[in-house]
């Protein structure tokens, strides 16, 4: 069967609903917005769902280029675009232990999250100065080991605010599997949406894309630099922000490597197809390059 990619997802602000796309722009930074904006504390600690589980239900979406956010018993918010004059103050934050900046997108939006989520938070958008990478142990290790399909990959990969790389690809067949899996066990299927990531692939057998080392799509060439190892995040409904036990349970039960419950590959990309006004869409065929 022929592999393509069957979905493309982005999360503009981190931790909150997705946006499924039939097209989305891609650069090297990822999939155009996606993670660009993140909600910290009082104490200017970044926010997920992890300890938020609410964040769930604040829906991303935009107006021309200006961010709009919806949320259940709110009225909807605009975020208005930074203009090309504006040179907003530098606000240090860091992600896991990677530190990078952002800036504040002001008090309005800062009391309606406050307000919905029952404490004091505030919006930072990625700041233009910001040059956060990807994993450069990672990146690295995968050049050194491929050789000539490294020839011209770049080192370093900017990008937003997204946990540890500009993408994660997810396989299709492999959800397919876990929800075999959980349907033997009497518990129900579960959708796609509870991985949040931003290219789904179909094709390929169940975690096959354990055995890939990246994919080309066109003239952009994907590196799959790491395995994903998941948080409880799944284990909670996208659409309700309610968290259960599954589908932790049954993944570990068949996913858990010493690099912990593994479900998806981070990944990086280079190419001449990967410039300014790049595009993917879902139906186009992605060809897998099998690490030997």
């Amino acid at each position: 069967m022929t592999v393509s990619i069957l979905s493309l997802h982005s999360y503009p602000v981190k931790s909150c609903a997705g946006i499924d796309h039939d097209q989305a722009g891609i650069s090297q930074s990822g999939l155009r917005l996606d993670r660009q904006w993140v909600i910290v504390d009082g104490k200017g600690l970044f926010m997920t769902q992890r300890g938020h589980a609410r964040m769930t239900l604040i829906q991303p979406g935009f107006q021309a280029d200006d961010l709009v956010l919806r949320a259940p018993g709110l009225p909807a918010i605009i975020v208005p675009w930074l203009t090309h004059t504006s040179e907003p103050a530098q606000v240090p934050v860091r992600i896991w232990q990677s530190d990078t900046l952002g800036f504040d997108e002001g008090d309005e939006v800062a009391n309606w999250l406050s307000g919905f989520l029952g404490l004091p938070c505030r919006l930072l958008r990625v700041h233009p100065e910001a040059e956060r990478v990807a994993s450069l142990q990672h990146v690295e290790g995968w050049r050194q080991k491929h050789g000539d399909a490294a020839a011209g990959f770049p080192l370093r990969h900017r990008f937003g605010f997204a946990d540890g790389f500009p993408f994660l690809v997810a396989n299709q067949g492999s959800l397919d599997e876990l929800n075999r899996r959980l349907g033997a066990k009497g518990q129900a299927p579960v959708p796609m949406n509870r991985f949040r990531p931003n290219i789904v692939l179909q094709g390929l057998e169940a975690y096959e894309e354990d055995y890939l080392s990246g994919m080309r799509v066109g003239n952009m060439e994907f590196a799959f630099v790491k395995r994903c190892a998941r948080c409880p995040i799944p284990n909670i409904d996208q659409s309700t922000g309610l968290s259960a036990d599954e589908p932790g349970i049954t993944l570990a039960q068949h996913r858990l490597f010493p690099e912990g419950v593994l479900f998806g590959v981070n990944a990086v990309v280079a190419g001449a197809g990967a410039g300014a006004g790049a595009t993917l869409r879902a139906g186009e065929e992605a060809e897998p390059e099998f690490d030997i």
